[in-house]
This record gives structure tokens, sequence and C-alpha cells, in this order.
């Protein structure tokens, strides 16, 4: 194939695949090819042979005529040696060739007699050079043999070789039998024929085209306006809500028109009312947040005084002195939540990256949650690299997500170990935090990071969390550019893990750590270790993840 070839297949597949337009069009090419061509070879066929009858009708009436006329003329003779039998049989064949030798009709006549070899002498008008080359023995012999007989072949008549009809008749004589040859040339009727055949391909090309041009304007007024409603669906998506489509005519598509304005008008006028209500939810939630801040400072102070002083009351009031500090730890914890939360939807957030090492991250981590630990009794075992790990990320964000992983993990570990595994390679570094606690139903895993969502809302709560802290998390992670993911399998615990790009601003495409824990017991039936799809919440939305040859988890959105 050439180089041009190379370069056309890829542009006419395209084409293929994106244009309906082209595909009808050229359907409709072949098909009307495909028909017309048969047709056409129907009608020249039939053509050529009713032209091949036509002659072979004029040349058997002929025939038929100068056989009896040359019985009638050689009659008379006994014997081909009487006199003037010769000078007969030339007169016959001159008047059957048409009189005059010398004039050119089309048709060859001819007068053998093989009984009379060497007595009579072959006569043919006009005058043709060796005779027998143009009669096949086949046909001399059935001749011969007292039976009319015809043949098409080709050969030299005149100057030029020519396409030509023989037929032949036996003439019976007093002295034997004679035979009698017509050889008619076919050059008019195959001018005709060729003439048949060229206008009907002329008309069938001709109509081809125009059926092509009449199915290439038909799919233009189906697909044009399915094309700007594409089009106008698409600066939709992008944002632009006032586009609307045309409306002309009160047809079909003008009908479609109508329907996508009036669902676009909808869209418009349900977007608004969202995003209205969204930011008044926003603002609500700001407003309240800052507005309790004041009485909450109030509250606090006078609740430390009392929470001081606890010692010197009744048990019945120092437990509640207890319960109120408690509640409004809690309490403030979740206007920090909601401010936060208010500042992501708002778009206020920002990154204030710089080299960090992960390793004294965690540790300060796992520092901080070690009296939850050593409480509820579970052992929080690391496995770090023996360097530093050093990524560009805000580490007061990276601090807040594992504060939030490893506190969810301790609380829901059922008593059970709880390991951090810090991984890194040339462009990203990760964190996974793993229970093996009640773990997840399947589904849970994408409905985790929503707000306010709880696996088991009956289950005790250790840390009085607010519902927000992997919310919160995956916007830090969304904010990095990087991903949160969880998996998780009833009776098998849980595993979050958090990849980040090593430097910032770039854009992932593995992660360092596998997301699916290699103690991980799969369903039977299912694919071995280390094949397991599962599906989690990254920067994407949602992400299926699976591990690479080389071991490390791959994602894929």
């Amino acid at each position: 194939m050439s180089v041009w070839g190379a370069r056309l297949v890829p542009v006419l597949h395209q084409a293929w695949r994106r244009s309906l337009q082209v595909r009808v069009v050229t359907i409709t090419l072949l098909a009307s090819s495909l028909l017309v061509g048969g047709f056409a070879y129907l009608i020249a066929d039939k053509i050529t042979n009713i032209l091949l009858e036509n002659a072979e009708a004029d040349v058997q009436d002929r025939l038929n005529s100068g056989a009896a006329y040359a019985a009638k003329q050689l009659g008379f003779y006994h014997k081909p040696e009487e006199a003037q039998f010769q000078e007969t049989v030339d007169g016959t064949v001159n008047y059957l060739a048409g009189g005059d030798p010398q004039q050119a009709t089309g048709v060859v006549v001819a007068l053998i007699a093989d009984n009379a070899d060497g007595v009579v002498q072959p006569r043919t008008a006009p005058a043709v050079d060796d005779f027998g080359s143009l009669i096949s023995p086949e046909l001399r012999a059935t001749v011969a043999g007292g039976e009319v007989a015809s043949q098409i072949s080709t050969g030299r008549l005149g100057e030029t070789d020519t396409k030509y009809l023989a037929y032949g008749s036996p003439v019976p004589t007093q002295f034997g039998q004679v035979e009698l040859y017509y050889l008619v040339s076919l050059t008019r009727q195959d001018a005709t024929a060729a003439d048949a055949r060229a206008t009907v391909v002329g008309t069938g090309i001709a109509l081809v085209v125009l059926l092509g041009l009449l199915a290439a304007l038909v799919t233009r007024l189906v697909v044009t306006p399915v094309r700007v409603a594409a089009r106008t669906a698409q600066r939709l998506s992008a944002g632009l809500l006032d586009q609307r489509m045309a409306v002309n005519g009160e047809d079909d598509l003008a009908l479609l028109a109508e329907a996508f304005n009036q669902m676009a008008t909808n869209l418009q006028r349900q977007i608004l009312r969202l995003e209205e209500m969204s930011r008044l939810q926003r603002r609500f939630t700001s407003d309240v947040s800052h507005e309790l801040r004041t009485p909450l400072t109030t509250v606090r102070m006078a609740a430390d005084l009392i929470f001081a002083e606890r010692d010197g009351f009744d048990p019945a009031v120092a437990r509640s002195a207890e319960l109120l500090q408690t509640e409004l730890d809690r309490f403030e914890e979740l206007l920090t939540d909601l401010l936060e939360v208010s500042r992501f939807d708002a778009g206020f957030a920002a990154l204030d990256a710089e080299p960090t090492d992960l390793v004294p991250v965690v540790h300060r981590v796992v520092g901080r949650l070690a009296c939850l630990a050593e409480r509820v009794g579970v052992t929080v075992e690391l496995d770090l690299p023996s360097g530093p790990v050093i990524a560009e990320v805000d580490p007061r964000r990276v601090e807040r997500v594992l504060r939030n992983l490893v506190g969810n993990a301790v609380e829901h570990g059922e008593g059970r170990p709880v390991r951090i595994t810090v991984g890194v390679d040339e462009t990203a570094v990760a964190v996974t935090v793993r229970d093996h606690g009640l773990g997840l139903k399947p589904g849970e895993e994408k409905l985790i990071f929503n707000r306010f969502w709880r696996a088991d809302p009956s289950r005790a709560r250790q840390t009085g969390g607010t519902g927000l802290g992997l919310s919160i998390s995956l916007e830090d992670a969304r904010l990095h550019r990087g991903w949160l993911e969880a998996w998780g399998a009833p009776g098998q615990g849980a595993q979050f893990r958090l990849t980040l790009p090593a430097r910032a601003g770039d854009r992932l495409t593995s992660s360092p750590l596998r997301l699916v824990p290699a103690d991980a017991r799969l369903p039977c039936g299912g694919p071995r270790e280390g094949g397991l799809l599962a599906i989690g919440q990254g920067s994407a939305g949602v992400l299926a993840v699976g591990p690479a040859p080389d071991g490390r988890a791959e994602a894929r959105p």
C-alpha cells in the first residue's frame, strides 16, 4: 500500500464512524450501483441477443430462398462436367450475392461441391482468399451431411478481421449435392450493441450519481438539525444555559427543536434554582457557623470553669460537667468542619504546597491518636520506607486526611491491629490505612465519602465524629489533584489509599501501593489474587482500580 493509501484509510474509517451522512450516501451508492449495474447488464445482453436473432432470421430467409434458386438453376444438369455448368455456378453465386460481384453488400455467398471436388471449382462472391479457413470443419461436415448449420466466428472477410455469422445449407442436384454458404458480417450489429451498452452504462452512472446526490440532500436535511442539537447540547453542558435551537416550519424536525428548547428552558430554570438554593445553603452554613462562634466561646469559658472545679461537686454534677465538656468539644469540631466545607463549596480553599517528608507526618498522626488506640485496645503497626518520603504537599491538609483515616480505622478496627503503609515511586507517593473490622458492604465504597453518611448509624461512636471527616479528606485529596479511594469486604475490614503526586500539579496515572490488600480473601469463582477490580471515589469521580503487572495499583478513570 502506498503512503497516500496508508494515510487515506484512517481518514475514511474515521469519516465512516463519525458521519451518518457519509454512511447513508455510501450505502446508497453501493446499493444503487449494484442494482443499476445488474439492470444495465440484462438490458445490454437483451439488446445483443435481439440484434443477433434478427441477423440470424435475415440470413435464414436469404439462405432458404438462395438454396431454392440454386437448386432450380443447377437442376438442369445431370453431370458437373457438362458445358456451361461452371458459368451457371458463377452466375448463381453472383446473383445471390447481389448481382454485381464488385458491389460490397456485407454478404459473402459461396457454392461448393464436395462430391465433385476438382470438377466444380468453389465459387465465392465477392471473392475471398482461402475461403476454407472461414468455415470450420464441423460446420462443413454437418452441411455435407444434409443439414442446415451455422456458426459465429472471426476471420478476414475483407481487409480486416471481422466477426461474422456463417450459415450453410445443402442444395440437391441430379448429380448429387452441393453446399451453399452465406457469410454475413456482424460489424453493424456489434456497433449497435456497443452503442446500446455505452448508452445504458452512461444512463446508469448518471442515475447512480443522482441517487447519491439525492441521498446526500435528504440526509443533510435530517442530519443538520441533529448536529445543531448536538452542538447546542454541548454548549449547554459547558454552562451556556441560554443556547437554543432555531425552529423552522412545523414538521417533525421543528417539533424536535421545540421539544429540545423546552427541555433546555426547564433545565436552565432548574439549574438556576438549584444554584440559588446551593448558594443560600452555603451562605446559611457559613453564617450559622460564624454566628455560633461567639456564643460558643462564651459557653466554652463557662464550661472550662465548671470542668476545672468538678472535683468539688457531687458525682452526678461532676459527670454532667464532663459530658458538657465532651459535647462542647464535638460541637466545636462540627463548626470547624462546617466552616471548612463551606470554604470548599465556595471555591476559596487554597493549597499551600511545600516539600514535605511524609514519614514525620505519619508519626505525628499516630502519636496524637495513641490515647484513643490504647483506650479501644488497637495496635497501630507502621510499614515505612527507610529513608524520607518527600512530596510537594500541604502538610496541614495531608495530616488532617491521615488523622481522619487512622481515626476511623482505630474506631472501627474491632480491637484488631491497624496497619499504615507508605510507598513512593518516581511520580507519586501513597499511604494506605488497613483495618480488620466489619468492613464495607458492596457499593458502600462509593457512599462512604458522602457527607454525614455512616455505614452503621447504630454503632457507638468512640470519637464523636461529625460525619464530615472523609468528605473533607476527599476534597483535600482533590485539591492536591490526588486520589482518595476505599476498599472493603464484609468481615475482612477495609483499606483506604491516599495517592498524591510527588510534584504539585502533576497528573496521576498510577499509585505506588495497591488498593486491594494482599491478605484479602476473594469470592469463589472470582479472579485470582491481584486481579480484583475495586471501585473507589477519586479525583475523577468513580475509578476502576486494579493491579499493574509490576504489582502496583493502576487507576483507570
